[in-house]
């Protein structure tokens, strides 16, 4: 724990003009980010007596172990700064308003030929429309399902569409008039574009003129008799009625809005946005968040209105915003968002009227929200807090931790052979944190040694990084001289291109240019955790102690979860630690275990996949993959490929005559493939007939290798 005042700036180097500040713990990792209209009188707030504080700030300024600040011109530059850093550095103590989902949309592609209506979450995309939130997406499917029947828009995803035009027949929504078939040319592309546009119209709440146009064809059909098609135009009348109902008039005066409510105690805090749209309620959304430092409503309301509309630009930021607090001071926040709409915005409390009692409303659903919410987090709190301090006790450690490593090895009998590291938080995944490693010190199937490779390369890379950031203490450099696995010197204790991050099925990883070395930004090994835990027993214990050793760490914890009896094993130690089989942290244990093994599993599988995959193209240098499909798409198959001339293969688009050169040498020194086999018939398929070709190097999975189960059973 630091003390403020080591790193507390001198009388007079703080400016008293606007700025943000940013508060860096030892790590040299961005942990608070916040504005000021005089960053010298805001600063000085965090540097009084600490029984002063609130209890949340009190932990993040003794978390800290330095602060720096920018100098801006203006208090609306402060407020874009500030949200640009939030959302660069993610800092742990800063105000996020986070939910458990992301909240679907009702979307309508209009920058496709045949604009599609869907449910959509995540980013928006450009040039779709989009209505909503909603609260669930059968919501949303109830609405257009009501609309279909008086706008028949298409619906159905691509691989649907693509299928019906080719066979000429349309999906059964075309058959019972909920589409108009596009897909097979009962309606031209313009004539569809129309008529999601008129969808468009009806849902942003211009239903007015729409239902009297309809209400007249009605009555225009019953004078001249014809009476079925009246009768349609009543049931397409009732149609729209019933999907107006469901979101009824609050404002009379067909109002744009966005109200936010704010239901707060001392601790936590939860907010509620209705979105209104032509009078309509059109949308729902909230969110729960830690009050990280005290802070007034006001400002809780601001960092709502970064949240909401910090991406959004247009009529996406409606023309009133109505608070129930202003923030303070409230001119730079609504010049703020009169520039991300490109008109006049008002901010303000409502305080009378229809707008105050909606406003109601939507502070008893926020109140409701705070109060479930803490129903649900109490347990959750309670029992992570309770785990961490059962496995500190357990390891007599000196205090809980807070952040644990835990790693896994993964092979098929000894092929493919990878690691993975996953990190847990505050008994949290951070996915973010997790890495994958290749095993590439030797050959073959050996768990212990593979371990102390992974564990060696990672802490070398966080020495070298504690050394680039000025931590080390005794001017000389460990990473020099440790050891490599396989008993050589790695050259200046780097990771190598094994540690690169490859993207996983759902997983985030970071990766890229986000990766620097003194900007705050998440770096790929420069964070110890307090315990590091291993999937296996003693001897995966003994290497990875042995590898910290080596290294000269010793202020770190090593244990071991072993699969059978679920024992956790010690270094040096001769009999495991037994923890009840009802305990919080032999649970958080397995949890950790059980992320690691999936992780380094699902990235073995995915390794091996790929080599089975492989060609022979695939080793042409500076040959990518659109010219490698360009290439297969021209000839049909490699095996046509190998048999073309340089100047055939030169015919290609985006072919030159060194690449067709390079890649006519690497096509004639690779082994031809043999015959493909259906191995359903036992039928020899000749490759013209459209085979996949492999090559002697790249062979295909054996069929023989067992069923399902028994190869799952053979993965490590």
């Amino acid at each position: 724990m630091a003390d403020p005042s080591s790193y507390r700036p001198r009388p007079g180097e703080i400016p008293d003009t606007p700025g943000v500040y940013r508060f860096r713990d030892e790590h040299r990792r961005v942990i608070y980010v916040g504005k000021a209209k005089s960053l010298r009188q805001r600063l000085a707030n965090y540097f009084q007596d600490l029984a002063h504080l609130h209890p949340r700030t009190r932990t993040m300024v003794t978390t800290a172990a330095s602060v720096e600040w920018t100098v801006v011109s203006t208090e609306v530059e402060a407020l874009q700064l500030e949200y640009s850093w939030i959302k660069e550095y993610d800092p742990r103590f800063n105000v996020k308003y986070r939910d458990d989902k992301s909240y679907p949309y009702l979307a309508v592609t209009m920058n496709e030929e045949f604009p599609r209506v869907q449910v959509m979450r995540g980013h928006k995309k450009k040039g779709v429309r989009y209505f909503g939130p909603y609260g669930h997406a059968w919501a949303i499917r109830d609405t257009v399902d009501l609309l279909l029947r008086v706008f028949p828009v298409r619906t159905c995803s691509t691989g649907v569409f693509k299928n019906a035009a080719r066979t000429g027949r349309p999906c059964l929504l075309g058959y019972i008039g909920k589409c108009s078939a596009p897909c097979v040319g009962r309606i031209t592309p313009d004539d569809h574009w129309d008529l999601a546009d008129e969808f468009c119209d009806f849902m942003a709440g211009r239903t007015g003129t729409y239902l009297r146009r309809l209400e007249r064809q009605m009555a225009d059909a019953a004078e001249e008799m014809e009476y079925e098609r009246a009768a349609r135009l009543r049931d397409d009348i009732g149609a729209l009625k019933k999907a107006m109902e469901k979101s009824a008039v609050v404002l009379a005066d067909a109002t744009d809005a966005d109200l936010i409510a704010v239901a707060e105690d001392e601790l936590e805090a939860a907010v509620q946005i209705f979105h209104v749209r032509g009078g309509r309620v059109r949308g729902q959304r909230g969110w729960v968040t830690d009050k990280v430092e005290e802070i007034t409503t006001g400002a809780l309301v601001e960092h709502a209105l970064q949240q909401l509309y910090g991406e959004e630009s247009g009529d996406a930021v409606p023309k009133e915003v109505l608070v129930p607090a202003l923030p303070d001071p409230v001119e730079p926040v609504q010049q703020w968002l009169t520039e991300r709409r490109g008109s006049g915005v008002s901010l303000r409390i409502p305080q009378r009227g229809d707008k105050k009692a909606l406003m109601e409303t939507v502070q008893r659903n926020a109140q409701q929200a705070l109060v479930l919410h803490k129903t649900k987090r109490a347990s959750d709190l309670t029992t992570r807090s309770r785990a961490l301090e059962e496995i500190a006790e357990a390891l007599d450690l000196d205090s809980a931790p807070l952040r644990i490593e835990c790693y896994d090895i993964s092979h098929l009998q000894g092929d493919d052979v990878v690691a993975s590291m996953v990190v847990f938080e505050d008994g949290l995944a951070r996915k973010s944190e997790y890495r994958r490693f290749q095993i590439k010190g030797f050959e073959g199937q050996d768990d212990v040694r593979s371990m102390h490779e992974v564990i060696t390369r990672r802490f070398r890379r966080y020495l070298a990084e504690k050394e680039k950031t000025g931590e080390w203490a005794d001017g000389e450099s460990l990473t020099d001289g440790a050891q490599h696995p396989d008993g050589g010197q790695h050259p200046g204790g780097e990771a190598g291109p094994a540690d690169r991050t490859v993207p996983d099925d759902g997983e985030t990883l970071t990766h890229g240019p986000a990766l620097k070395d003194d900007d705050g930004r998440p770096k790929r090994f420069a964070y110890p955790p307090q315990l590091v835990v291993v999937d296996g027993g003693q001897p995966q214990v003994a290497a990875a102690q042995r590898a910290l050793d080596e290294l000269g760490i010793d202020d770190i914890a090593v244990c071991g979860l072993a699969k059978r009896l679920e024992e956790v094993w010690l270094p040096r130690e001769d009999d495991p630690v037994v923890l009840p089989r009802t305990s919080e942290g032999l649970y958080l244990l397995q949890r950790v275990r059980d992320e690691a093994h999936r992780f380094a599993i699902t990235y073995q599988r995915t390794k091996r996949a790929k080599r089975f995959r492989a060609g022979p193209l695939d080793d042409v240098p500076g040959l990518g993959e659109t010219r490698k499909q360009a290439l297969i798409k021209h000839f049909g198959s490699v095996k046509r490929l190998r048999a073309a001339t340089i100047d055939q293969i030169c015919e290609v688009p985006g072919i030159g005559r060194k690449t067709a050169e390079t890649v006519a040498v690497a096509l004639a020194g690779a082994a031809p493939a043999g015959p493909a086999v259906n191995t359903a018939t036992g039928e020899i398929m000749d490759d013209d007939d459209g085979a996949p070709e492999t090559t002697a190097d790249a062979p295909g999975e054996p069929v023989s290798a067992g069923t399902p189960d028994e190869r799952r059973g053979q993965e490590r």
